[in-house]
């Protein structure tokens, strides 16, 4: 699944390793996401989108 994390992190001037600590998960893991490598669980995904102040739906692009 397809996202915008690394972008609307930039936008907020937040690295992997602060994203990543603020969501409780290792900074190689906010990578693999990234990159579409994982896909995060569902209480994961809630936690991107709280800290990067977006929804759940409008940081993941649905195919």
């Amino acid at each position: 699944m397809e996202n915008c994390i690394r972008e609307r992190r930039r936008e907020l001037g937040i690295s992997q390793e602060e994203l990543a600590r603020r969501c409780g998960v290792s900074r190689q893991t906010v990578n693999a996401i990234e990159n579409n490598k994982y896909d995060p669980t569902l209480s994961l995904a809630f936690r991107l989108a709280r800290e990067l102040e977006m929804t759940v739906d409008g940081l993941f692009i649905h195919p």
